[in-house]
């Protein structure tokens, strides 16, 4: 399993649908593709409880470290991914909902001044969730009932779930209003990350220089490379095997040959396919064929 996204990294899933925007998702770190989902990001807002292990969270430029009992806010349009740590499983719950559900039509009252005050405001990205502060302690229980009520729904579901969602923007606006005044700004640095990722998704298969990709951002080459590093952990290249790999996964199970898979992923040859395959995968192609395609 992997997080399904755009060129542009913008995750291609339904949140639920129109007439009820919220999607509520028991999820494993384990099921995903050596243990991550990878960047992506999305209108909706997402809260997350971890249930049990720890998981490391990015959000933008931020690293958490969550563990079993803590939650995180992740702002809309907000970049993100997630980590196994140490070949452990974390099991949590994702919850996303559009900011929609929460202000019910356009411009009213309830959007311009309790939602649009957030997530219009891109410095507030996110925000770790802890039970040893009062409110957010609130915030957690609320989404251990929202876990539960997505298991066993009552006869009232859509009105309960949106009681329970909306007295948590109620404590997150709350703590934000108290803040320092701060003006919503756009963030340059964010702008040229979702652009980068976006150029590099569409050419990845390509015979990509450092000059291509620092051409297109239009900075140097050694700038491209401390930015991209800062944000993603990575050098560029790494994150291009990485996305030749990742790419190669669905070309694989649907029966393209190894030979031809590796070409058309961008790498030159089936040796050194599977040589990289091996070192993101911990197998070779067609051990990885076998073991997802038998009974």
């Amino acid at each position: 399993m992997q997080i399904h996204t755009a060129k542009n990294r913008q995750e291609i899933k339904h949140h639920g649908n129109y007439e009820f925007p919220v999607h509520i998702s028991p999820e494993s770190i384990r099921s995903y593709e050596q243990g991550s989902f990878l960047w992506h990001w999305h209108r909706e807002i997402e809260l997350t409880y971890i249930l049990s292990g720890q998981m490391e969270y990015h959000i933008n430029d931020q690293k958490y470290i969550l563990h079993a009992g803590e939650g995180l806010f992740c702002n809309s349009n907000a970049l993100h991914s997630g980590y196994m740590i140490d070949e452990n499983d974390c099991r949590y719950v994702s919850v996303t909902f559009a900011p929609r559900f929460i202000y019910g039509y356009e411009n009213s009252r309830l959007q311009t001044k309790y939602v649009d005050f957030i997530t219009a405001n891109e410095a507030w990205h996110s925000l770790k969730l802890c039970p040893d502060t009062d409110w957010q302690a609130q915030i957690l229980h609320s989404l251990k009932e929202i876990h539960a009520l997505s298991e066993a729904p009552t006869s009232c579901y859509e009105l309960d779930l949106h009681l329970l969602l909306a007295g948590i923007w109620k404590q997150l606006y709350l703590y934000y209003s108290r803040l320092p005044e701060k003006k919503p700004h756009p963030q340059k640095q964010l702008r040229r990350l979702k652009d980068m990722l976006a150029y590099l998704q569409e050419h990845y298969a390509e015979d990509l220089s450092l000059e291509d990709v620092s051409s297109h951002i239009n900075i140097c080459k050694s700038e491209c490379c401390r930015f991209f590093r800062k944000y993603m952990k990575m050098t560029i290249f790494d994150y291009i095997l990485f996305l030749r790999i990742q790419n190669s996964l669905p070309l694989l199970l649907r029966g393209e040959s190894i030979t031809k898979t590796a070409g058309m992923v961008g790498f030159s040859t089936p040796a050194y396919y599977g040589q990289i395959f091996k070192r993101y995968m911990g197998c070779s192609p067609g051990q990885y064929r076998k073991n997802r395609l038998e009974p």
